[in-house]
C-alpha cells in the first residue's frame, strides 16, 4: 500500500471548534502544540467527552478514566502489576448523568465521575494535574507535572460538518505520588514514573473502530514520545501520528500501516510507514467487553515495548529503543 500523506495546517491560536448553530467551524481542522480547541458543543445525544490517563511505573500500571457520552457516563481504573500480570479492573457506567461535568479543554476545570464503589477525580492546579481514584481495594493519589509551555499534539479530525472529534495526546508526563493496593502502599517519583493523556472532545459516528498506540521513555539519553493511529481517521485530511523528541512535538502527516494478529494479541505488532518503522512487543494483554445490543464497547489492548525507528521533522532518524506503552484496537456503537 502507498502511503497516504497530509497537508496538516497547524493552529497558533484559540479556535471554536464549532460554529453557532453547532456544526463544524472549518477554521478549527488541524493540529496544535498547545490546548487551543475551544469545544463549545450544542445539543444533546451524540456529544462525546473523555479523559484518560494512564501512569507507568516501574512495577505496575494504573489507569484513571472519566468519559461523558450525554446518555451515559463512564467511570473506570485499572491496576496492573508489570511483574505478575495481576488485574484489578473497575469499570462502572452511570445511565442519564448530569449534563456539564465535563469542561473546556482551555478552563482547566475539575472533572470527577463517581459510580458504584468508585471514584475518579482528575483536578488540574498550578503543576499540572491531581489523579485522585478511590475504589475499595485500589485508592491512588498522584500529581503529574505539565510545565505551562509544554507541548502537546492536539488534532481536530473532520468527519463531516456534524461529527468530528478533536483529541489531543500527551506522554512523557513526570508523575509522582502513592498508591494502595490491597492496603499495600507503592510510592513513585517522576524519575521513574510517567504519564500518558489522552483528552478528547467531539461528536462521532455511532459505529467506531480504531487503533491507537502511545508511549514514554529516553533512547540513547533522547526524551522519546510517541502516538499513532489508525482506522477512524481514514478519508480524512487528518492523523493523530507524532513523535515527542527532547519536548518537541514532529507532526507525522500520513497513514501508517498496522499489522496484528486478531487471533493472537500477543504476537508482535507492526506500525509502518515512510517515517515510521516500529515494532511493538507485548507482554500484558487487557481485554474489555461491554454488549447491550444496541450500544456496545469492545477494547483490546496490549502494554509493553516499541522498537525501531521514527524520522523527525528535517530528516534525522531517531532509534527507540525498549519505550514502553501500550497498544489497541476498539470497536465502538454509541
Amino acid at each position: 500500500m502507498n502511503a497516504i500523506h497530509r497537508i496538516e495546517r497547524e493552529i497558533t491560536q484559540p479556535v471554536d471548534m464549532c460554529r453557532p448553530d453547532g456544526r463544524l467551524n472549518p477554521e478549527a481542522v488541524g493540529w496544535s502544540r498547545k490546548a487551543l480547541h475551544r469545544a463549545n458543543l450544542r445539543g444533546w445525544g451524540r456529544n462525546k467527552r473523555f479523559e484518560y490517563w494512564c501512569i507507568v511505573a516501574p512495577d505496575f500500571l494504573i489507569t484513571a478514566n472519566v468519559s461523558h457520552h450525554d446518555y451515559r457516563a463512564n467511570v473506570a481504573s485499572t491496576y496492573i502489576d508489570r511483574n505478575s500480570h495481576a488485574k484489578l479492573a473497575h469499570r462502572q457506567n452511570v445511565w442519564l448523568p448530569p449534563r456539564d461535568t465535563m469542561s473546556d479543554p482551555l478552563s482547566r476545570e475539575r472533572v470527577a465521575g463517581k459510580a458504584r464503589g468508585l471514584t475518579v477525580v482528575l483536578e488540574p492546579n498550578a503543576v499540572g494535574t491531581r489523579i485522585l481514584v478511590e475504589a475499595e481495594r485500589l485508592q491512588a493519589e498522584l500529581q503529574a507535572f505539565e510545565a505551562p509551555d509544554r507541548e502537546s499534539m492536539g488534532v481536530l479530525v473532520p468527519w463531516d460538518n456534524k461529527r468530528f472529534q478533536y483529541t489531543r495526546k500527551d506522554n512523557c508526563i513526570p508523575v509522582e505520588g502513592v498508591v494502595v493496593v490491597d492496603g499495600v502502599e507503592k510510592r513513585v517519583s517522576p524519575e521513574t514514573t510517567l504519564g500518558i493523556h489522552d483528552h478528547g472532545r467531539g461528536r462521532w459516528p455511532y459505529d467506531t473502530r480504531w487503533n491507537w498506540g502511545a508511549g514514554s521513555g529516553t533512547t540513547d539519553g533522547h526524551e522519546i514520545g510517541l502516538n499513532f493511529g489508525a482506522k477512524w481517521t481514514d478519508g480524512t485530511p487528518s492523523t493523530e501520528n507524532s513523535l515527542r523528541l527532547d519536548g518537541r512535538v514532529h507532526k507525522i502527516s500520513e497513514d501508517l500501516r498496522w499489522t496484528y494478529d486478531r487471533d493472537n494479541w500477543t504476537a508482535p505488532w507492526r506500525i509502518k510507514g515512510e517515517r515510521v518503522d516500529i515494532v511493538f512487543t507485548p507482554q500484558i494483554y487487557h481485554h474489555h467487553k461491554f454488549d447491550r445490543m444496541i450500544i456496545s464497547a469492545q477494547g483490546d489492548q496490549c502494554f509493553g515495548h516499541f522498537d525501531g525507528e521514527v524520522v523527525a521533522d528535517g530528516g534525522k532518524v531517531v532509534p527507540v529503543r525498549n519505550i514502553y506503552g501500550l497498544v489497541e484496537e476498539v470497536h465502538r456503537k454509541w
